[in-house]
């Protein structure tokens, strides 16, 4: 899901207003009723319906018209929201193009206020993750409508927490600048993903200097869990930093063991097949709790501000999530979820089909009220072709010339939009 800042900059105070309402109302609503929008945002009922009308042109909220008048936060929404506070706090002073995709995140290219290069990181979990973690409900509480916003906080808020106690440590990884919702600013890397390389000046040292790594993060009471070729970087010196760490879990978590040696296996297989080299011995769980030949790391790591309950619960969602790309299911459920973005050769697979289920699960319908009428008015009188298609849900568009086209209006009419036609038409006379 690609990132488009291009219309943050005209978004005014008021629509941040509706925005912030929408997110605050998902809390407890999968829907969150137009009255409510408005009581949270403190703004009357005609100016609220025009604010939501131009957010959903955006892309930045979603309606529900056919149960009742309702509305959700997307993830383009919520990207604006997260981009608005750290822009806010000094933070971040521009944004630019995609610079990777995860499984579940994109990083874009960013600037921080003194026009340093810094990685801004979006975590963009799918709710097909949320099937693991039914028995876990409790830990939702009332957030269970906005769980596809809460993991993705959760998300950022780990790999932040966990980054910043990493860093302390003096592990190679990026210095975590800033964090807030689902993003999470840090300082740019200037390498390369392992996966990337075809061949190493010297792969043996390399091996090594990861096998000491993998084990030097269990001595320090840790288990990365998706330890492999697209989260470590190597740079021109082949120097090694170490990336991505939702999926961390302690080294008293149950599975622990077998995320430890998933990790080890990983880059054993990796080498196998891309280096051809062939390792003979590797560190197990129990051989590297016991030996006490590599450097302790005192008191083990202190990762603060993030909860064990909290914790527990985003394991188990990017546990689900590993096991049903595993199976080779497809991982795009909704028009919320990024998909399986990372293809086989790490390149970005075709989005085409995902543009326009977005458009599809987004389409307007207004539901009968006064103020609909005067909302359409306003669409209409801005001359947005875009805002009728959206509105009829029609692949057509309006011929050149702008001109009438008779089965359109046939399908405005078919769709219940029966005055849309006549505005349209007295719009081009």
């Amino acid at each position: 899901m690609k990132l488009d800042v291009t219309m943050f900059r005209y978004i005014t105070k008021e629509e941040f207003r509706v925005l912030t309402a929408v997110e605050m109302g998902m809390r407890n609503h999968e829907h969150v009723p137009t009255p409510l929008v408005e009581s949270i945002a403190k703004i009357n009922r005609s100016s609220c319906y025009k604010i939501l009308q131009n957010l959903l042109r955006n892309k930045l909220v979603a309606h529900d018209g056919q149960s009742y008048d309702g509305w959700r936060l997307t993830y383009h929404g919520y990207d604006f929201l997260a981009l608005r506070a750290l822009a806010a706090r000094g933070t971040l002073t521009a944004v630019g193009r995609r610079l990777g995709v995860g499984k579940e995140s994109d990083v874009h290219y960013a600037q921080g206020p003194d026009g340093e290069l810094v990685a801004l990181k979006l975590h963009r979990l799918g709710r097909i993750s949320f099937r693991a973690i039914k028995e876990k409900r409790d830990y939702l509480r009332h957030r269970v409508h906005a769980s596809w916003m809460y993991m993705a906080k959760l998300a950022a808020a780990k790999e932040f927490a966990y980054m910043k106690a990493l860093k302390d440590e003096g592990f190679p990884v990026p210095t975590p600048i800033d964090q807030n919702r689902h993003a999470v600013v840090m300082s740019f890397v200037d390498a390369k993903p392992l996966f990337q390389l075809r061949q190493l000046q010297h792969p043996n040292q390399v091996l090594e200097h990861l096998m000491r790594l993998v084990v030097r993060l269990l001595r320090a009471g840790i288990v990365h869990g998706d330890f492999n070729e697209f989260n470590l970087m190597l740079d021109e010196d082949e120097k090694v930093t170490l990336i991505d760490f939702p999926q961390i879990v302690y080294n008293s978590h149950p599975n622990a063991e077998e995320f430890f040696d998933r990790d080890v296996r990983s880059i054993v297989e990796f080498f196998r097949k891309r280096l051809n080299i062939e390792v003979q011995e590797w560190p197990t769980f129990q051989e590297a709790l016991e030996d006490d030949r590599e450097e302790e790391v005192s008191g083990g790591l202190k990762v603060t501000g993030f909860k064990a309950e909290e914790d527990a619960l985003l394991v188990a969602a990017h546990e689900q999530g590993r096991a049903h790309r595993e199976d080779g299911a497809e991982e795009k459920c909704c028009f919320l979820c990024p998909g399986p973005l990372l293809a086989s050769d790490g390149g970005i697979e075709d989005e085409d089909e995902e543009d326009a289920e977005e458009v599809e699960a987004m389409a307007f319908q207004p539901p009968a009220r006064p103020a609909v009428q005067e909302g359409l008015q306003d669409l209409l009188a801005a001359g947005s072709r875009q805002a009728l298609e959206e509105d009829c849900k029609m692949d057509e568009a309006c011929p050149p010339g702008g001109l009438i086209n008779q089965s359109l209006v046939k399908k405005c009419r078919e769709h219940g939009h029966r005055k849309l036609p006549v505005l349209l038409q007295k719009l081009r006379q």
